[in-house]
Formats: C-alpha cells, structure tokens, sequence
C-alpha cells in the first residue's frame, strides 16, 4: 500500500492528497469531493506514512493494517465507522491481535476503518505489485544492425589509416 502524499489536517473531516508546494502553504485536494484549498503551517497535518497503532510489541505502521483489511475482505469495503465501538474492536483483534488495548481508542478504531474505507473508495487503496517476473518473461534484447551509412565512415577512416 502506498499512502505517500495523503495526509489528515486535524480540525478538518476525511484524508487529502498533496497536489503542489506553494510559498506559505500545500495544496491538498479533498478524496471525498475533489475540492483544492491551501493547507498552512498553523495547521495540524499528519502523512498517514507515519502514522502507527500501538501494539504490545511496539509499533505497526498504518499500511500494513490496512494491507491486512484488504486481504482479509478481498478488495472490499471494511466495517462501517457507525458501527458500535464492539463490533470494530473484536474486528481489529482480528486483524491486529496484539494491539494495546489501553492507548488505542474506539475514536482512533473509528478513524482507521473510516480512512480505510474512504481511501477505498477513492481508488487510492492499492496492493503493491511485486516484481515477480522471471528472467525469461523478461524482454530480450534485439540486435541493432548497424546502418549502411555508419558502416560506410567505418571503411573511410580504415583506409586513411
């Protein structure tokens, strides 16, 4: 999964992609309606690169979490964020069974399944593609014959030797 360039203003509802640099600012475009606006430095941003859920041996990082929801459903829409707060729990210990119960919060399983299922929808939500091609699906390469041309200077430049 490769979230790279979509980010979470806080303050502000659902993900955005960065479009552009400007001098003060970002350019984000919203994944819910395609709106552009200016994110600035006084706003609370967060890559969702770097965004982890807490688990009793450390750190899981979001992508991976979410390439486990995308196996686990085959591509499909995850549970619904309106859902009780039992429902998702009992769905996450599922797909990360050592997360620490104590500082992850039903808002921040709320806010996982809702990223999850808006970046779904958005066509941004992708399984990387391995490069799993063997030597001989590789292309061979072709022989380039030379040209009658390039053939005629080598000659010129043998006889004047």
């Amino acid at each position: 999964m490769d979230l790279s360039g979509i980010i979470s203003i806080s303050g502000r509802p659902g993900l955005y992609k960065v479009i552009t640099q400007g001098k003060n600012s970002i350019i984000v475009e919203s994944l819910i309606d395609g709106k552009r606006f200016p994110a600035y430095a006084t706003d609370r941003i967060s890559a969702l690169d770097d965004i982890s859920i807490y688990t009793l041996e450390g750190d899981t990082p979001l992508k991976e979490i979410f390439s486990d929801i995308y196996t686990k459903e085959d591509g499909g829409k995850a549970p619904s964020h309106k859902q009780d707060a039992a429902t998702l729990q009992s769905y996450l210990l599922e797909i990360l069974p050592d997360y620490d119960e104590e500082r992850v919060y039903t808002s921040d399983i709320k806010k996982l399944f809702q990223w999850y299922n808006l970046l779904l929808s958005s066509g941004n939500l992708k399984p990387e593609e391995k490069d799993a091609k063997s030597e001989s699906e590789a292309p061979t390469e072709e022989k380039v014959e030379e040209k009658p041309k390039a053939k005629a200077k080598e000659k010129e430049i043998e006889e004047k030797k």
